[in-house]
């Protein structure tokens, strides 16, 4: 578990019970130290005092005796008197001549082995060097600490006279107690504020977490689409209060750049817009430009067909002039452009009539039935036809006879359409972007038309595909449901 992926509230925990924690080890390490330098301090001078009590009575043996004080008498002249001091003070008192040969010892039933009978070279070394010629020794048998004293001890006229040796039990069950009640009762004060640093981490860090938890919701909810509000706290930290006002900050800032963003979403808007009004009314307006020279062409006052014929251009006309209309429409009200006017076709005779207004005769439609009913915009079924046929003859080459194939086809569910023309095909690197808005590989055009087809079909749960094969021809094809 990493800490920095942590919330500042756990850390906050942590951070309590672990400073409590920590504190209480430091206090039970300090107060043990302490405890094992008073404990030695306690041993220390404790046999100090029973040395100096000791060797005061045996001063006041040794003046009482009526042996010679000598060292050889010394076993002579402490005979029995070594057992009331050893009893009297509670501690075991040992002897010894100049050379660390043992005299007498308080204990009768001491059967000492014979390193014991005799003091170390070093000890008596020690004794001899030193001015208050004394020396003491720590040491560890079986398990247990041994705290030895030796020292001079003197007859009336201040003559050394004996080593005397005191070996000090340190019996630490009384302190070592009062160490456990120490530490058992530091451990309850150490849950006790433990369980106080919980209940104070919980709130100090509900305190501070509460205005940076108001910092984040408000900026998880701030969005672009809609008006942020700015935050509002009393009484924060300097640090939260520098946060707060930044986000204000930003949030102006934000509204400003949302207004200039708006404002220019609007422009290029209009602008995009304004293009396509431009493409889809040049779209009816070159059938009709060619509707009308062909009329001038043709015209013969005296064909005996002529009011057919009138009748056949003004239609075409008609239903270009609607196209516009429709488009004019969608624009001024903001909506699609035009709005989609479902209705039962007969996409054969709308397909038929939409390919009158070309005067090439190069132009070859098939059906497999006369009658195909689909549910379908009429003005946009035509829009679809006349861009795919416009396309189609823009891509033959100069030079080269124009050969357009229109078919009509339909299945169970379905109705296709599909344009076929001689012209130059589509470049590997162009095949992606036919349906993008804007592309075009012409001179002329704003290279809507291939897009918004797609778009139309898409509408109606259609789709648009095409196979090229370069200088050989592209055929497209258009299909959609017919419910």
């Amino acid at each position: 578990m990493k800490i920095n992926k942590l919330s500042l509230r756990v850390r906050i925990f942590l951070a309590m019970i672990l400073l409590v924690i920590v504190s209480s080890l430091l206090i039970a390490t300090v107060y043990i130290y302490q405890y094992n330098e008073e404990t030695q301090d306690y041993h220390k001078q404790r046999l100090e005092r029973k040395e100096s009590a000791i060797i005061n009575s045996l001063k006041f043996v040794i003046r009482e005796t009526s042996y010679p004080v000598t060292t050889e008498n010394i076993p002579l002249i402490f005979k029995t008197k070594i057992f009331e001091v050893a009893d009297v003070h509670n501690l075991q008192i040992n002897l010894y001549n100049f050379e660390g040969e043992l005299l007498i010892s308080s204990k009768a039933d001491l059967v000492p082995e014979r390193s014991s009978q005799c003091i170390d070279t070093e000890i008596l070394n020690q004794l001899l060097n030193t001015a208050e010629h004394r020396f003491e020794k720590k040491e560890v048998k079986a398990q247990e600490n041994f705290r030895s004293s030796y020292q001079y001890i003197y007859d009336q006229k201040f003559k050394p006279l004996a080593i005397i040796n005191l070996p000090y039990l340190e019996n630490d069950d009384f302190l070592a107690k009062e160490l456990n009640e120490f530490l058992t009762r530091l451990s309850y004060t150490t849950l006790l504020i433990l369980a106080i640093a919980v209940m104070f981490a919980f709130f100090l860090s509900k305190y501070i977490t509460k205005s940076l938890k108001k910092i984040s919701d408000k900026m998880r909810t701030t969005r672009l689409e809609k008006r942020n509000e700015k935050i509002d706290i009393a009484h924060t930290s300097e640090e939260i209060s520098e946060l707060i006002k930044s986000y204000n900050n930003m949030i102006d800032e934000l509204e400003e750049s949302v207004v200039i963003l708006a404002t220019n979403e609007r422009e290029r808007a209009w602008r995009e817009m304004a293009k396509q009004v431009a493409h889809e009314i040049k779209n009816p307006l070159t059938p009709m430009r060619l509707s009308v020279q062909n009329f001038q062409r043709k015209f013969d006052p005296n064909d005996p067909e002529i009011f057919t014929k009138v009748n056949e251009y003004t239609d075409t006309l008609i239903q270009q002039i609607d196209t516009m209309s429709s488009i004019a429409s969608a624009f001024s009200n903001f909506a699609k452009m035009p709005v989609q006017q479902n209705e039962q076709l007969n996409v054969v005779k709308i397909v038929h009539l939409a390919l009158d207004i070309f005067v090439e005769s190069d132009i070859e439609f098939h059906s497999e039935k006369e009658e195909i009913i689909a549910k379908f915009d009429r003005s946009q079924l035509i829009r679809i036809v006349t861009n795919l046929i416009k396309n189609s003859i823009q891509a033959v080459p100069e030079g080269r006879e124009p050969k357009i194939n229109v078919s009509v086809l339909d299945d169970a569910k379905s109705v296709t359409i599909q344009v076929t023309d001689n012209g130059i095909g589509i470049s590997e690197e162009n095949r992606i972007r036919v349906f993008e808005p804007k592309f075009t590989t012409k001179s002329s055009g704003m290279g809507l038309g291939l897009g918004m087809i797609k778009n139309m079909l898409e509408a109606y749960n259609g789709s648009i595909t095409f196979v090229t094969q370069k200088n050989i021809g592209t055929t497209f094809t258009v299909s959609f449901p017919k419910e």
